[in-house]
């Protein structure tokens, strides 16, 4: 009788500030009825927001910018011919005449104030129309001073993109540039999308001290805001104020549900994933799993991306049992749904393994047995339940990451059984 010879088969499947002025019209006598013609439209109006602008204490020979809309609020475009200013210490960007606006269309202006000379001054920039309102004058001051009795750091604060919604916060300190006391009596903003926090006022400042004010962005609608920090204490600082406010976009991650399939236990599968942002941009700033068995790989936070822009990872499942395993991936962001999560699902299975063993046929016998042992020297158990008629036998009972050795006997007519065949064949099984 040959030694049996084994094969071993694994088998696994895997698988801004608004001023409005209200006009009350009381009618004191009943006057005859007559027919009127309704125009078919509202009157076009042009309006300036903020109605005026502040520039506070200006050093002479400096100069300082805020900024201002012109908007069309009327039904009917709007075309501004002419545009004068009645002081040249204040000057308007260039917009180029004839400037047309459409219905609820806007422009930014950007006003400076440079002075020239020590004191207040104030002046008019008028700018000429063909709406109801033919002439809109923005009322312009600020004073000139030897120097400030405060220095702001920065001394403009921009806040650049933010998404409507959403919040940014810059820092700003104020210093004391005098060699006495400063009192500080008032702090305002201009521009309905700023606010400010910080030390609870009146508040005064020793000479070279500092205090912190929080300023904060809000933008209710998309397009650059301009306003101004201002501060009141024996010369008032004003501090411009800048943001622009985008569309909040929507994060989109597909696809959706991930489904790993059949992933042997202990091993990992990898399946690729991508999150979209969707009409307007979008700032991930975390990313968690509700399992340790699902793991998003290559991903670094916070990660912008751009409106209409994809970006692609890799989520990767290692089982640790059998069975089915669900999960989750949740991402943090801007978005107007500031909560997007990835639903995850697998299943682990483990490997089933067999043995199988052939021997050569013996003559005068009418069956074999097959003895199975854990060491080459070791005590052999008889694996078989009844007498193999073949020289062929599968040992299903095998465990993985275990060693077995293998003998087989034959068996005449008589019921005498051979000693086993030998050497014995070595099965590792993975």
């Amino acid at each position: 009788m040959r030694p049996p010879q084994s094969i071993i088969q694994p088998s696994s499947v895997r698988t801004v500030h608004f001023l409005t002025d209200c006009l009350a019209i009381l009618l004191l006598a009943v006057i005859p009825m007559r027919a009127v013609t309704t125009p078919p439209q509202g009157p076009t109006q042009l309006a300036c927001t903020p109605t005026g602008l502040g520039f506070g204490d200006i050093v002479a020979g400096q100069t300082e910018t805020l900024l201002a809309a012109l908007t069309n609020t009327g039904q009917t475009s709007v075309t501004v011919t002419a545009i004068t200013t009645s002081n040249p210490a204040f000057t308007l960007s260039q917009l180029s005449l004839p400037l047309v606006l459409a219905p609820g269309q806007s422009v930014e202006l950007s006003v400076s104030f440079s002075p020239t000379a020590m004191g207040s001054t104030g002046g008019t920039i008028k700018f000429s129309s063909n709406a109801s309102n033919a002439v809109l004058a923005l009322q312009v001051e600020g004073t000139g001073v030897t120097s400030e009795a405060l220095t702001a750091i920065p001394s403009t604060a921009s806040f650049g993109q933010v998404a409507v919604g959403t919040s940014a916060t810059v820092p700003v300190v104020l210093k004391s540039d005098r060699s006495w006391k400063v009192i500080l009596s008032a702090i305002t903003t201009t521009g309905n999308a700023f606010s400010v926090s910080g030390p609870t006022l009146p508040m005064t400042l020793a000479a070279g001290q500092s205090v912190i004010l929080n300023v904060t962005f809000t933008p209710q609608s998309t397009g650059m805001v301009g306003g101004s920090l201002l501060v009141m204490g024996p010369v008032p600082l004003t501090i411009p104020l800048t943001g622009t406010g985008t569309a909040t976009g929507q994060l989109v991650v597909a696809p959706a549900p991930l489904n790993f399939g059949n992933v042997t236990v202990g091993t990992t599968e990898t399946e690729p994933m991508t999150m979209s942002a969707v009409g307007g941009s979008v700032t991930v700033s975390s990313a968690s799993s509700s399992s340790s068995q699902f793991v998003l790989n290559g991903a670094s936070f916070p990660l912008t991306i751009p409106a209409g822009q994809s970006v692609s990872f890799n989520v990767a499942f290692t089982p640790q049992s059998s069975g089915t395993v669900s999960g989750s991936l949740a991402f943090g962001s801007n978005a107007s749904s500031s909560r997007t999560t990835e639903s995850l699902t697998g299943a682990g299975t483990v490997p089933v393994y067999s043995v199988n063993l052939f021997w050569n046929s013996s003559t005068d016998v009418v069956g074999y047995n097959v003895y199975r042992s854990a060491a080459a020297n070791g005590t052999y158990s008889k694996v078989n339940s009844a007498l193999q008629p073949s020289t062929t036998y599968t040992d299903n009972t095998v465990v993985s990451g275990q060693t077995y050795y293998y003998a087989a006997t034959s068996v005449n007519s008589a019921g005498q059984e051979s000693a086993r065949s030998t050497p014995p064949v070595q099965a590792a099984i993975p």
